[in-house]
């Protein structure tokens, strides 16, 4: 099982701060994974159609798209963060 957790207005699109799941087969790399989570619901589609929009850490360490995914125990997506 691997917890997703949303941040910001990531979060407020899908509606929960977490799910936990089963990762299915195809899900092997950070861009796949928001491919499936996409087709969950409509607020799922909405936080993850523009992924220029999205950032992803595995296990707390920053992640690309083509970032693997098996054996992860927590993936984060958040907007972009900048500072000030």
């Amino acid at each position: 099982m691997t917890q997703i957790l949303y941040f910001a207005w990531v979060r407020e699109q899908i509606g929960v701060d977490a799910e936990t799941l089963t990762l299915p087969a195809e899900a092997t790399t950070v861009a796949a994974l928001l491919n499936v989570l996409a087709t969950r619901s409509l607020g799922h589609a909405a936080a993850f159609a523009d992924r220029s929009r999205i950032r992803v850490a595995v296990d707390q360490h920053f992640a690309r798209p083509e970032t693997p995914i098996t054996g992860a125990t927590e993936i984060a997506i958040f907007p972009p963060v900048t500072g000030g």
